[in-house]
């Protein structure tokens, strides 16, 4: 599984966006979308919410690829 890192620029990343800065997602509808399907997994549960609030230590998985999300 590729591991990627991405720093937080404030105290949190909406979901949707983390996977379009991580380039899972070519755009934050689409990542919306891979939510709403069930392809995405916060800290190994199933996430539903699309705009969750995804902050530094927590890692999402999505189509085999895991984003660490670490603060600035």
């Amino acid at each position: 599984m590729e591991t990627i890192q991405i720093q937080l620029q404030g105290e949190y990343v909406r979901l949707c966006d983390l996977l379009k800065l991580a380039g899972i997602a070519d755009s934050g509808g689409r990542g919306k979308h891979m939510v709403a399907e069930g392809e995405v997994t916060v800290d190994g549960q199933p996430e539903s919410r699309k705009t969750a609030k995804i902050r530094a230590g927590q890692s999402v998985e999505c189509r085999g690829i895991r984003v660490v999300v670490a603060s600035k």
